[in-house]
C-alpha cells in the first residue's frame, strides 16, 4: 500500500514555519516513514513541473504556509489546490495574514518606494525597480506582479483546516499529522487546536485579578517584570484573554506576554477589535483626556492589536491608503 503524498510549501512568510516542521526532530522521521513527502522546495530539488504532472488530488494533503501577496504564490496555491484532497493553512501568516499582512496600512507604490528609494541604506540614483516584464538581450524575462493587498489563504483558495501559531507548535503539528493518517480531523474549516482562552494554561492564572483596573499601559522593556504575576495586572498588553492556547504558553513562561500569534478562539469574530476593546475596558480612568492620555501610552496600535490578524480581520486594510486597480 503507498504511503499518502504530502506537499510543503512557502509563500509570503519569514520561513519559520518551514522550521517549525525540522524542530519535530525525532519525529520528524515518523512522519517521514508514514507520508511521502513530494513537494517540499525549501528543503529539497523539486520543481513546479513536478506538481503539474501530478494527477488532481494526487496529493492527501498540502500544508502552505504564508500569506499570498503576489501572482506566483496565487498561482501555486491554486495548482496545490487542485492537486490536493486536503489544503491546510500552516501558521499565522496563511491562516490570518501574520507579519506580512500589515502591508495593507500602505500601498504597493508607497512600499515600493521605501523599498527601492527612501530607505537608509539603499542608493538608487538610476531610480530603477523592479519591473513586471522586461526585454533582455537574450528575450522577454518576467517577474511575479506583487499584490496591492495582501490576503488570506482561504481568500484565495479553499482551505480546509488551519494549523495555528507563528510558527505552529511542534505538538499541534505532530498531533495534526496523526488526525490526517488514523482519518481522525474535525468538521472542515476546524482550527486544529483547542478552542479554550490561553488565560486557561496560562501558569499565572491564580494571580489574575477578578477586574483589572490598569493606570498606565507599558512595554516589556519599561519595567521590571515580576515573572511570578500576571502580566495583564502589571499593565502589559497580554493578549491571552482573546487568544486560542495551545502553544503551551511559551511566551508567558519567558515572561514576556502573549501578542496573539495562535488567533482567536471561534467565539471572537474579530482578533484585533476584541482586544482592543478588552484593554480599553481596563483603563481606571472616568476624565475623558486622563482617559486618552492613558491609551496614547500604546505605541503603534495596528501593530500591536492587529499584528497577525489585519487581512482577516473586518477592517481588511486601510483604504486611505488603497491604490486604485489591481489586487
Amino acid at each position: 500500500m503507498s504511503k499518502p503524498k504530502v506537499a510543503f510549501y512557502w509563500c509570503a512568510s519569514c520561513g519559520g514555519c518551514e522550521e517549525a516542521v525540522v524542530d519535530l526532530n525525532e519525529a520528524v522521521l515518523d512522519v517521514v516513514e508514514a507520508v511521502d513527502i513530494i513537494f517540499w522546495p525549501v528543503a529539497l530539488d523539486f520543481k513546479r513541473s513536478d506538481v503539474e504532472a501530478m494527477a488532481d488530488s494526487e496529493l492527501a494533503v498540502a500544508f502552505i504556509n504564508g500569506a499570498i501577496r503576489s501572482s506566483e504564490q496565487e498561482e501555486m496555491v491554486r495548482l496545490l489546490r487542485r492537486k490536493s484532497q486536503l489544503v491546510i493553512a500552516f501558521g499565522s501568516c496563511a491562516h490570518l495574514g501574520g507579519i506580512p499582512g500589515l502591508a495593507n496600512t500602505f500601498n504597493r507604490a508607497e512600499m515600493m518606494d521605501t523599498v527601492y528609494h527612501k530607505a537608509p541604506s539603499v542608493t538608487n540614483d538610476e531610480n530603477t525597480e523592479p519591473q513586471p516584464e522586461y526585454d533582455a538581450p537574450e528575450g522577454r524575462v518576467t517577474l511575479p506582479h506583487l499584490w496591492n493587498t495582501v490576503k488570506t489563504l482561504d481568500q484565495v483558495i479553499k482551505v480546509d483546516f488551519y494549523l495555528p501559531g507563528c510558527p505552529p507548535p511542534v505538538n499541534l503539528i505532530v498531533e495534526a499529522v496523526e488526525k490526517i493518517l488514523n482519518n481522525q480531523l474535525p468538521e472542515p474549516g476546524s482550527v486544529l487546536a483547542p478552542d479554550i482562552a490561553l488565560c486557561e494554561e496560562c501558569p499565572r492564572r491564580d494571580t489574575k485579578p477578578d477586574k483589572i483596573a490598569i493606570k498606565k499601559f507599558y512595554r516589556p522593556f519599561e519595567i521590571d517584570i515580576d515573572p511570578e504575576k500576571c502580566l495583564l495586572a502589571q499593565g502589559l498588553l497580554c493578549m491571552g484573554i482573546c487568544t486560542r492556547k495551545g502553544c503551551g504558553a511559551a511566551c508567558i513562561k519567558a515572561n514576556m506576554p502573549c501578542t496573539g500569534c495562535m488567533g482567536p478562539t471561534s467565539h471572537v469574530p474579530d482578533f484585533g477589535t476584541k482586544v482592543l476593546s478588552s484593554f480599553a475596558s481596563m483603563v481606571d480612568a472616568n476624565d475623558e483626556n486622563e482617559i486618552a492620555e492613558i491609551l496614547n501610552k500604546i505605541v503603534d496600535p495596528t501593530g500591536t492589536f492587529f499584528r497577525y490578524s489585519l487581512p482577516a480581520s473586518l477592517l481588511h486594510r486601510s483604504y486611505n491608503h488603497a491604490a486604485k486597480g489591481g489586487k
